[in-house]
Formats: structure tokens, sequence, C-alpha cells
């Protein structure tokens, strides 16, 4: 998948547990851990607005593209 999920590098740059995230963004551990592996399918914006304010940080602090041909094991 093109799309990057870099939440457990903002968490460790906050020094914020995925138990203290979760409490700040009301927002359940197994939906946060799902985001936080990659393995989420879609994100709400109000979701992602709710975790840029609790880690003080910007959408793409979090979210990255990288197209295809970037990894060039993929044909």
């Amino acid at each position: 998948m093109p799309i990057i999920v870099n939440l457990d590098v903002m968490m460790a740059k906050r020094k914020i547990s995925l138990n203290e995230l979760s409490e700040r963004v009301d927002l359940t551990l197994s939906n946060l851990s799902i985001l936080k592996t990659g393995k989420a399918k879609a994100i709400r914006f109000s979701t992602l607005e709710a975790i840029c304010k609790a880690l003080d940080c910007q959408p793409a602090d979090i979210l990255e593209y990288k197209s295809d041909y970037d990894n060039p094991s993929k044909p």
C-alpha cells in the first residue's frame, strides 16, 4: 500500500504510549493499534484531527505517500 502510517514514530517522539493516546483521542486500543500498524483502510478526518491535536503535529507527520515506483520489488 502506498500510504505509510508513521503514528508509532510520532508517538515515540512525543513519548506517549498507546494507552495514553487512546484516552486522549477517545479511540479504542484495538482501533488505534490497527491504525498504528498500517492495517487500517481508512481514517476519519475527525480522528486524524484528534490525533494531531494530541500529538501536536501535522497530518503529514503521521501519513506519508510512497508510490509503487519507490519500491523496486513491486512489478
